[in-house]
């Protein structure tokens, strides 16, 4: 029987000790599909044939998993910034709320560690499995009448045949986060951030973050890379105003070098019991630092509309770097 697209599926697995395989726990609710990308080696030999001959051997493996753009959702979001950002698979109690609150600061001073899971891919006719996965980058984005998208870059250290998936495992109930419900704040270093809303001016954003967590390869005994560093995240915001009295506040900010805060926050339903913070399933995304361009004036369906570049970077001022925070109904991630 061939392959059907209809029947591929991507399982995820928390893996206990990093690069062990465990057996999956949870169907992730998007698309996209495994990659082999071990390289043969084919040596160059003077030995009297015109010809090249069969002689070839893999001197690594790699495996990579481009997580197709899907509706970002509450419940999954969380499994790229654990394997991206910090290693927290458990939720933070809200006081005597149902709520859970899922944190993922950014490294300052110290590095983060992510955590690993095993990645079961495939169809009807073949299963592969990718051990030792973690996010090398990944993207958040929204724009006006559409879901907030996710996306990422998965590296595992390499990718097998296994004989089935991981089988009777429950489809997770996912929630949607939605740009409709975002609200945007924007204050100085001195103040809090989320204090100063600017309503009815964000058209679209975007959040591409580069981990800075990095594969290592080591004479170790062993085909794969033995450990994953981490290093310097590189994380850029793109935000479309309407040319407004705000964006030209933010413009003149630009000119000024004058830092800043932003907050991306956007909410969901109503958990079942309200928490001391929050009374509904959230996202917000924190950030500090500068603007580095602003582009010329555009147009979206007649209106003037402003787009700028926003370098995230440690401020010492307000003492922040950046976060992204989900809060959900899960005590910890299936």
């Amino acid at each position: 029987m061939a392959g059907i697209k209809r029947l591929r599926k991507l399982q995820f697995g928390k893996e206990t000790t990093a690069g062990t395989p465990v057996p999956a726990t949870t169907i992730w609710r998007g698309t996209g599909t495994l990659e082999d990308k071990r390289e043969p080696y084919f040596p160059d030999e003077d030995i009297g044939y015109i010809a090249p001959l069969n002689r070839a051997v893999f001197p690594f493996t790699q495996g990579q998993l481009d997580l197709d753009e899907v509706p970002a959702t509450f419940e999954q979001l969380p499994y790229i910034l654990a394997m991206g950002v910090d290693g927290v698979v458990t939720g933070s109690a809200d006081g005597t709320g149902s709520d859970k609150i899922y944190t993922y600061a950014f490294p300052t001073t110290a590095l983060k560690t992510p955590k690993t899971f095993t990645i079961e891919g495939g169809d009807n006719e073949e299963v592969e499995q990718m051990a030792y996965a973690f996010a090398e980058s990944f993207k958040l984005s929204g724009k006006a009448k559409e879901p907030i998208m996710m996306s990422a870059t998965l590296i595992g250290a390499n990718v097998s045949v296994m004989a089935n998936f991981t089988g009777s495992l429950a489809l997770p109930t996912v929630e949607d986060i939605l740009f409709q419900k975002t609200k945007l704040y924007i204050d100085a270093v001195s103040g809090t951030i989320g204090t100063t809303q600017i309503p009815c001016t964000l058209y679209e954003f975007s959040l591409d973050v580069t981990t800075g967590f990095q594969a290592i390869y080591a004479a170790n005994g062993d085909l794969a890379f033995c450990k994953i560093n981490g290093g310097m995240p590189d994380i850029k915001l793109h935000l479309v105003f309407e040319h407004n009295a705000t964006s030209k506040d933010q413009k003149a900010a630009w000119r000024s070098l004058t830092p800043k805060l932003i907050q991306l926050k956007s909410e969901g339903s109503a958990v079942g019991t309200p928490g001391t913070t929050y009374t509904y399933k959230t996202l917000k995304i924190n950030v500090a630092g500068m603007w580095e361009k602003f582009e010329k004036l555009g147009e979206n369906n007649g209106n003037d509309v402003l787009e700028g570049d926003f370098r995230v970077a440690y401020d010492p001022t307000a003492a922040k770097y950046a976060e992204i925070i989900v809060v959900n109904e899960l005590a910890s991630l299936p």
